[in-house]
């Protein structure tokens, strides 16, 4: 495992910490894993007298102020632990662009910086691998967690269970295929595959195996599902990373269903990781199947197929 910098190793007492957090949710719920997520951390730099100042993000307001993604609907929850919770980071486009100016006005918020957005530690981005350039930084309590539970020496077969909408997932799904066992492929990528998709879920021998979707495209087929269970059943990891169809609409449901109720009942090993994949979880009562369910799909991924993220060779280096 990589050994990662942690709040241990810096001073925080009666310092003004700035907290990198994950808090890109929908609807405010006191429940919701990426709050959660963030109390082990909170509650040592509260035991240690820390000025506590909160930064995120939520949707994709493109540098615009949209009042609906505020984040001032989550001061309440924090308040808790004394600290204050900064607008929106993407109200400003210097976050995504990753803007010099932007990051030095952020700076000026803390006198050290912690990284426990792990869901975000994938981007580029000026919350993520700008502040390390100019404050002392460290990682969060949960963010350890992540990398220790994705650092794993994987028994085998290893089996990755992968989809989405964005034509981008198809490389992940490629270069995943050259490290795993088998890489099952559903939600909306399949359609990016085209004769080659069609012809994969019926080819024993491949390590990449792409689903067939249903006429309107919005679940897998029996057919995959029958195979996906099949490909499953030898796994001693399962990563789950993606609903497999449009699981929130009852009638495209039973892909999604009938696969995460499967690998719940699989003595392997079993990550998850995603929004989507976080909620159909809960939504079916299997949080207590999965070994560890990761806060950011995105991120899960990217570090699983390159044993880093920007956000870690912005603080190790």
């Amino acid at each position: 495992m990589i050994n990662l910098v942690k709040i241990s190793d810096l001073d925080v007492n009666n310092k003004r910490v700035l907290v990198r957090l994950d808090l890109d949710i929908k609807e405010f719920n006191e429940n919701d894993l990426r709050l959660t997520a963030a109390t082990k951390t909170l509650d040592y730099l509260k035991g240690k007298a820390s000025e506590i100042t909160i930064i995120a993000h939520r949707g994709r307001p493109d540098g615009k102020v949209v009042p609906e993604l505020s984040l001032k609907v989550f001061q309440s929850y924090f308040d808790k632990w004394g600290a204050r919770v900064e607008e929106n980071l993407r109200f400003d486009k210097g976050e995504e662009e990753n803007n010099p100016d932007f990051i030095k006005k952020l700076a000026t918020l803390g006198d050290v910086f912690i990284n426990d957005a792990f869901a975000n530690s994938h981007r580029n981005h000026a919350s993520i691998v700008g502040l390390p350039k100019l404050m002392p930084s460290v990682f969060g309590f949960h963010f350890l967690e992540e990398i220790e539970n994705l650092s794993r020496d994987f028994s085998k077969p290893v089996v990755v269970v992968i989809s989405g909408i964005k034509e981008d997932k198809v490389e992940m799904a490629k270069k995943l295929s050259d490290i795993y066992d088998k890489v099952l492929v559903g939600g909306r990528l399949p359609e990016y595959f085209g004769d080659e998709g069609l012809e994969s879920v019926r080819n024993q021998d491949e390590k990449l195996v792409i689903g067939n979707l249903t006429q309107d495209r919005e679940d897998i087929t029996l057919n995959t599902i029958e195979k996906f269970k099949s490909e499953l059943s030898y796994a001693e990891t399962v990563i789950l990373a993606g609903v497999l169809g449009k699981y929130e609409d009852e009638g495209h449901m039973q892909g999604t269903k009938e696969i995460f109720e499967y690998i719940s009942k699989l003595s392997a090993f079993k990550i998850a990781g995603g929004g989507d994949t976080e909620t159909a979880i809960t939504t079916l009562n299997l949080s207590d199947k999965f070994d560890w369910i990761s806060v950011g799909g995105g991120a899960m991924l990217e570090f699983l197929s390159h044993k880093t993220l920007p956000a870690i060779e912005a603080i190790i280096k």
